[in-house]
């Protein structure tokens, strides 16, 4: 029978930083990662003051600093009365070395992270291994006699690997780590809360050239908002259309799309031209949800499994890591003890939950005030004077950005790893930021 102490299924971000918390804590942990590696194209790939300060803490600073990364310091959107660009959250204005976020390919972060992690001999790997079900023990106690319990105990899970091997992994506490399709969310007991959505995305990719700005570039259109990511030799571009517009979009010709492209962002309009065809555009389809439970008697969900984010301000990447963070303070005692139970894992959701709603409150009101306004080719926030307002609100003072700047950054909560997984070189000059 094959077991260990936390089967940790899916191996993102949220996975990859919990299993090395955990691992360096001295628990046994499996970390179940149904692909062969890390290369997945046109991720967000934002870094942000949090995950940096926690790769300080873990003392990987350094060797995050030598992977190629461009650093962004302001997030910005269309607000003006003609859609300009304004800067909405200046991260520079923050004190601290990490008043930036680093734009880093994700299958550099997690390979980082990885290596760290195999360093410890409780961390265990499985990479094309597939999570297909969840072992349960249905029993309880009622005068002394078992009875049947719908629910039951989550006490590992079925895989599939990739040359069609099967087994079972059991463990004291599984946590999903799998994605908005996780495994978990067949579950009926956990529900699911979803909302409106008024958008899917576009990702493709653009040469880059000397001269080009730097960072994290915005642009509108006739009816979609583009966003260019600066990955050094070229541009990973995201465009937001219309929710369930894309056949559509599609039947009436790359050209017309790219040509309304290199009307809404000028500077590459030399080079719309170099995408093929339709097959180099990838779909997003765009959700926004959370689960009402996050939780089972042993399992947990975190990350995108718990709460699909919008790609509005970039910060999924961001909540996953510090779910992790904190799914990793509270678990670390009872699972060293055997003593997990189903209060420690209602106390993550309760941690990380005011967090979750606030920040997804925030991405629906920027739907339905900018992104659906934007898309259906009406002016943002209502009318132009009310955009104008707003405009120059955000403008007024630099300092002004502080206060989302720090949420961009940092979150409504800032979350610190287990003490137990700090190495000490690492704990003296512990910066504040903010």
């Amino acid at each position: 029978m094959e077991r260990t102490t936390c089967c940790v299924v899916g191996g993102g971000p949220a996975g990859m930083v919990l299993a090395l918390l955990l691992a360096r804590a001295g628990v046994a942990v499996t970390v179940l990662e149904k692909h062969g590696d890390f290369l997945r194209d046109f991720r967000g790939d934002t870094v942000h003051p949090s995950t940096l300060g926690l790769l300080e803490d873990l003392g990987l600073a350094a060797r995050f600093g030598r992977l190629p990364q461009r650093r962004v310091t302001q997030v910005q959107v269309p607000l003006g009365p003609d859609r300009s660009l304004v800067t909405v959250g200046d991260i520079g204005v923050l004190r601290g070395p990490y008043n930036y976020i680093a734009m880093v390919p994700q299958w550099d972060l997690l390979n980082l992270l990885v290596d760290e992690a195999r360093r410890e001999s409780s961390f265990s790997l499985r990479m094309n291994t597939e999570a297909t079900g969840f072992l349960t023990e249905r029993v309880g106690v009622t005068a002394g006699r078992a009875r049947p319990d719908v629910r039951g105990r989550v006490t590992g899970v079925r895989y599939r690997t990739s040359d069609g091997r099967t087994g079972e992994l059991h463990a004291a506490l599984t946590v999903a780590c799998d994605g908005r399709f996780s495994l978990a969310r067949s579950l009926p007991e956990l529900g699911l809360r979803n909302f409106a959505c008024p958008m899917d995305a576009w990702w493709f990719r653009l040469p880059r050239r000397e001269g080009d700005p730097h960072g994290l570039v915005g642009g509108v259109g006739d009816r979609f908002v583009s966003a260019m990511i600066d990955r050094g030799d070229y541009w990973q571009c995201a465009t937001l259309i219309p929710k369930g517009t894309d056949a559509r979009r599609r039947a009436a010709g790359l050209d017309r799309f790219m040509d309304a492209f290199a009307a809404a962002v000028p500077w590459l309009a030399d080079r719309v031209h170099a995408l093929g065809s339709w097959d180099e555009v990838k779909l997003l389809d765009v959700r926004l949800d959370r689960l009402r439970r996050w939780h089972r008697p042993g399992l947990l969900c975190i990350g995108d499994a718990a709460h699909a984010m919008s790609p509005v301000f970039g910060i999924g990447i961001n909540l996953a890591v510090e779910d992790a963070v904190a799914a990793a303070r509270y678990l670390v005692g009872p699972l060293r003890e055997g003593t997990v139970g189903l209060r420690t894992v209602r106390r993550v959701q309760h941690r990380r939950l005011p967090t979750t709603a606030t920040t997804q409150a925030l991405q629906r009101f920027a739907h339905r005030n900018l992104i659906e306004p934007v898309l259906s080719g009406r002016p943002a926030f209502g009318d132009q004077r009310r955009a104008r307002r707003l405009s120059e609100l955000a403008t007024a003072s630099r300092w002004l950005n502080r206060l989302p700047a720090y949420f961009f950054a940092y979150g409504a909560l800032r979350e610190r790893p287990p003490a137990a997984s700090v190495r000490p070189a690492a704990r003296p000059g512990r910066r504040t930021a903010g």
